[in-house]
């Protein structure tokens, strides 16, 4: 498994960085879609950086539809967000990066993954929880169980 981060180092430059995401859940199933990130061997949320005029939501909708292929779809509601910190060496620099993430229910299946990934699966809360590697993404999972048993 290939990293192009590590432990975030307090003596390197620092950068702030601003992402948007999408937990993507089935709830008639109680069925969550992950993105197998292939350079890294690891499933993952889609999401990414907040581009240079683009609100947050806007950018959770952009991502979600380069990286999944789902079209149409509208947000939910904010759940929540994670920050987290990491050292990239290639750019000798360490990142603080907070992502807020955007519920979105749908019952639309076919999910074609951008080619940074290679496989995308609808799996129940239980095994994405043991699918997810960092505690961040746990985080979110636990965001999204937390926003499915509250009341309507």
């Amino acid at each position: 498994m290939r990293r192009d981060t590590q432990e975030f180092r307090n003596d390197r430059p620092a950068r702030a960085e601003l992402a948007a995401g999408a937990a993507v859940v089935d709830p008639a199933r109680r069925e969550l879609l992950l993105l197998h990130l292939s350079s890294e061997d690891r499933w993952c949320f889609p999401k990414g950086h907040v581009e240079s005029g683009e609100s947050v939501e806007m950018a959770a909708i952009r991502e979600l539809e380069e990286e999944t292929g789902l079209t149409g779809l509208g947000l939910g509601p904010e759940i929540g967000q994670v920050t987290y910190r990491f050292y990239q060496p290639r750019r000798d620099r360490s990142v603080v990066k907070t992502v807020v993430y955007f519920l979105v229910a749908t019952s639309v299946r076919p999910v074609r993954p951008e080619h940074l990934f290679d496989r995308a699966d609808w799996v129940p809360l239980d095994v994405a929880r043991e699918r997810l590697e960092f505690d961040a993404d746990r985080a979110v999972l636990d965001l999204v169980e937390k926003h499915l048993a509250a009341p309507p």
